[in-house]
């Protein structure tokens, strides 16, 4: 066999790389078996002859696998078929398998080294003791490419071609050569062993980074951000800062005459309306509030303030409101203006009654 032409064509095959993407990696362990042809080197002076081997491996990334792989062969001399020559061995053969994701046969090239064993009988004649023997152990390289399907069946196929060099310089037939190459030839099963693990699923996104805006501490429906009052209390009613804001029975129309403090007839429909709200909520407390106009000394309208909020106090009072429900009353006499002084609208609305819910 012409050497060299060989070698050039176990070079031109592993010069066969594409780029190729990686499919799912699926390490488990897998047995590998095959039969082939073994073309054996001309300088044997053998027949080619059938071969078979069995091994064990595994991917150990998502395109290179390693195999354990045990070989023997029994090919007949071609010139005198009595005597016996026989060959066995191990490799470790690292295969790059060129993947790409829906195709079903992938190409791969490989490198392997090893072991083999040749035991060979040869005519000693006159001897008694022919036919001799010769057993020889040596190193042994191969190289290959191949076709291999995945595993989406369970079970996997490979087609191979390798050049296989034993460098057994102990043959009888052939003393001069200190190596013979042979030609394998193979197709061959790979059987996965034990179940796919299914790959996790991705993790969940984190959650985004939380602000000042995005807290609520006292569940007063203000954020964080804009509550100037985070120590807000259940059942208060708070105002956009945060904080509690006063809340105010309308007794818009409950007003009083210029200096007086005495009920005009038109509010008494309107405290009537007040007695309804505080019957049909029970638990609502209010502060009876009276206030003033400008007009006249602060001291006076304090006072003129206190006697307004009596008179409306005294009302609910009398109309069934308990009094442990009213705060007051309460003059703030012209403290507290909605409305200007300047005119006599303005004066007229100041001098008023309010009720400010408590609670």
């Amino acid at each position: 066999m012409n050497k060299k032409l060989l070698c050039a064509a176990m070079l031109a095959g592993l010069s066969v790389a594409q780029a190729a993407a990686a499919q799912e990696f699926d390490d488990r362990w897998y047995l590998t078996g095959a039969v082939g042809w073994n073309m054996q080197d001309n300088d044997r002076a053998t027949d080619d002859a059938p071969f078979a081997s069995i091994g064990l491996g595994k991917f150990i990334s998502p395109n290179w696998s390693l195999d354990g792989e045990l070989n023997y062969q029994n090919p007949n001399f071609e010139d005198n078929q009595d005597l016996n020559w026989s060959q066995y061995g191990i490799s470790f053969d690292l295969r790059r398998h060129f993947i790409q994701e829906g195709r079903g046969w992938n190409p791969y090239v490989l490198m392997g080294l090893g072991y083999q064993r040749s035991e060979e009988e040869y005519d000693a004649f006159p001897s008694p003791n022919s036919p001799g023997q010769s057993k020889d152990g040596n190193f042994a390289a191969k190289v290959g490419v191949g076709l291999q399907t995945t595993f989406e069946s369970k079970v996997a196929v490979r087609a191979e071609v390798a050049y296989r060099g034993d460098f057994n310089d102990q043959s009888v037939r052939a003393p001069d050569e200190s190596y013979f190459g042979d030609v394998l030839a193979s197709v061959g099963v790979i059987i996965p062993l034990g179940t796919k693990a299914e790959a996790a699923p991705p993790p969940p996104p984190p959650p985004p980074a939380q602000t000042c805006a995005d807290l609520d501490d006292d569940g007063d429906g203000v954020n964080n951000c804009d509550d100037k009052c985070p120590g807000s209390q259940a059942g208060q009613t708070i105002g956009p800062d945060g904080c509690p804001a006063p809340v105010t029975i309308d007794l818009k129309g409950v007003n009083f005459d210029f200096d007086k403090s005495t009920l005009r007839p038109d509010a008494v429909a309107i405290l009537s309306e007040a007695v309804e709200i505080l019957q049909r909520y029970p638990d609502l407390r209010v502060e009876v509030a009276g206030h003033t106009d400008s007009v006249g000394t602060d001291a006076y309208n304090q006072k003129l303030s206190e006697r307004r909020a009596k008179a409306v106090y005294d009302y609910l009072t009398s109309n069934g409101i308990d009094s442990s429900r009213l705060v007051g009353p309460i003059g703030y006499g012209e403290s507290r203006p909605i409305d200007t002084n300047e005119t006599a609208e303005g004066r007229a609305k100041n001098r008023r009654t309010e009720l400010n819910v408590q609670n």
